[in-house]
């Protein structure tokens, strides 16, 4: 046989068995028979995804010229032109120069 056939052989039956070694069943021996209507289940309980939702009439409205000052004490959009203007970090190293070869 060849080392190429040996190989994939080889491979073949690695791959079959942990395929074989993840489909086996867990070993629960004390798993409850679905078709008895006297085992005992866990208590279903619902939570609902809303609870938490917070209604948009909870904010009181603000008067316009409070919003406005709000938004002054802020910075208004120059800040948030400032924040996105500013340049970003540079990298020390570009990235994989530490691994590349050196000459002696």
């Amino acid at each position: 046989m060849s080392r190429f056939l040996l190989r994939w052989l080889l491979a073949a039956l690695c791959t079959f068995a942990a395929s074989s070694a993840a489909a086996q069943r867990q070993g629960d021996a004390h798993a409850a028979d679905p078709l008895d209507a006297k085992t005992s289940v866990p208590r279903l309980i619902y939570r609902s995804s809303l609870a938490a939702h917070r209604r948009l009439d909870d904010d009181k409205p603000l008067s316009w010229r409070e919003a406005n000052d709000i938004v002054g004490r802020i910075g208004g959009w120059r800040a948030n032109l400032r924040e996105a203007s500013r340049p970003d970090a540079a990298p020390s190293a570009p990235p994989g120069a530490e691994r590349s070869p050196r000459k002696p």
